[in-house]
């Protein structure tokens, strides 16, 4: 029997209303943001932790674009305007595997307020989403938690950019999510200094990897077309396997291995994509603690095989922990459409597209680069959760299978969605027409006119 206590009967001060309120201002959530803001609604942006960016600035995954290469027909709109913007205000270095520019998580941050700030969208900070206000059936507000206590939102429309369908689960919408051990691994990114980047590159060039490389390897045990094979990847592993024989680290962490994002002058050796935490469902607070606290016991391992075994990395310390931990899939919603494997892998095509997004596919065992220009449609449906009225999703958790999940996952295609829902939410409000029976010519237009690339 579980022990319950009884929660009295208590009202909630409204503190804000809105047109349209967007939770969570990962790439998904600040692209809506924006996109809905620049189509003329009153726009709120909702954020648990203390910054905008989410997976970028919160976990530290600083490659945005790693997978465009030289025949990439990329997407276009507000994804490539975050990348853009963040270089001219020296927040982004040149990626080290593709033609794209790595961001810098720290200095991202500001990036993201600067452009929420231009945009006129009204921020809200330090507010944890834990109820929908749900009326007649159709999603009203949310209700946060903060240092201010229990606080209301309301809203003409909501855009659940959580990244876990967290709104649209506890609004009672459809979801899917599979069972923890079949879920994609959670990593702890972290990020070393004192790095001596000559020696480090040095070694590099010397022994080059590539993503044929990845093969055999835990969580990187990775199918290619073949094409991919080839191609140069800021790989590490070796280091970790003559650590293990050394006895330097434990035999148990023999899957430690993964990808560095950039080497600066400094001596930042940043986005270190090395642990690997399968079994863990992103949703359950008792899985996220366990990991976080595992996390960063193998990153420590791992720093101290790069220091005895990776030239350049000698005098290199822990320069700083992500956040929080990266986690790459929990919910899905039941939308009105849900993409397909064969969607993403060739090129399905919409009249609904909200977007467009290359054939890279990075996940459950399957890397696919886009190199040979082809892309799929990112439909509008897949936003539209069932069952719950005033609500679209944006970023990982729209609708799709597992295969079509490690394409849409992905930042850029994140801003993609995200971008669709800012500019669906502005046009369904000056219409009046339903998510589920919006007309979505008028939306392709704004987004056409906001710079996005929809076919």
């Amino acid at each position: 029997m579980v022990n319950r206590i009884p929660e009295p009967a208590r009202s909630v001060d409204v503190v804000h209303e809105t047109d349209v309120l967007v939770v969570g201002s990962g790439p998904g959530g600040l692209a809506a943001a924006l996109a809905a803001a620049r189509a003329g609604a009153h726009t709120t942006l909702l954020e648990r932790y203390g910054c905008f960016g989410g997976n970028i600035t919160q976990v530290g995954v600083e490659g945005f674009a790693w997978y465009r290469h030289e025949r990439t027909v990329d997407c276009e709109g507000i994804g490539i305007e975050l990348e853009q913007r963040a270089r001219a205000m020296g927040a982004a270095t040149p990626e080290p595997q593709s033609l794209s520019h790595a961001l810098d998580a720290e200095m991202f941050k500001y990036v993201a307020d600067v452009l929420v700030k231009e945009a006129g969208i009204t921020p809200f900070l330090h507010r944890l989403c834990v109820a929908p206000v749900l009326e007649g059936g159709s999603i009203r507000g949310v209700i946060t938690e903060s240092k201010s206590g229990r606080e209301a939102f309301l809203a003409r429309r909501v855009i659940d950019a959580t990244g876990d369908a967290d709104v649209a689960a506890r609004a009672g919408a459809p979801v899917r999510k599979a069972p923890r051990e079949q879920l994609m691994a959670a990593s702890v990114m972290f990020s070393m200094t004192g790095v001596n980047k000559a020696r480090f590159l040095e070694q590099v060039r010397s022994d080059p990897q590539t993503y044929r490389d990845w093969a055999g390897n835990g969580e990187w045990d990775i199918e290619t077309t073949g094409k991919e094979d080839d191609m140069f990847s800021p790989f590490l592993r070796k280091p970790f396997k003559r650590a293990v024989e050394a006895g330097v680290i434990p035999p148990s962490l023999n899957t430690i291995a993964g990808t560095w994002g950039s080497v600066s002058d400094q001596g930042d050796l940043t986005y270190l994509n090395l642990i690997h935490l399968p079994n863990v469902d992103g949703t359950d607070a008792n899985d996220l603690t366990a990991a976080e606290i595992e996390g960063r016991r193998q990153a420590i391992h791992a720093i101290e095989a790069l220091r005895r075994f990776m030239p350049g990395c000698e005098q290199a310390k822990l320069r700083n922990f992500g956040m929080t931990l990266g986690v790459r899939d929990t919910r899905k919603i039941d939308a009105l459409y849900n993409l397909t494997a064969a969607d993403v892998r060739e090129q399905g095509r919409f009249e609904d597209a909200i977007g467009i997004f290359p054939e890279f596919i990075d996940g459950y065992g399957l890397l696919i680069l886009p190199t040979t220009g082809r892309y799929f449609h990112v439909p509008y449906r897949a936003l539209v959760p069932k069952g719950i009225g005033n609500l679209l999703v944006a970023g990982r958790s729209i609708g799709g299978d597992k295969v079509s999940h490690a394409a849409v996952r992905n930042m850029m295609c994140c801003a993609v969605s995200g971008q669709g829902a800012g500019v669906a939410a502005a046009i369904s409000l000056r219409t009046g027409e339903p998510f589920e029976r919006l007309e979505v010519s008028a939306v392709q237009q704004e987004l056409v006119r906001q710079g996005a690339r929809i076919h």
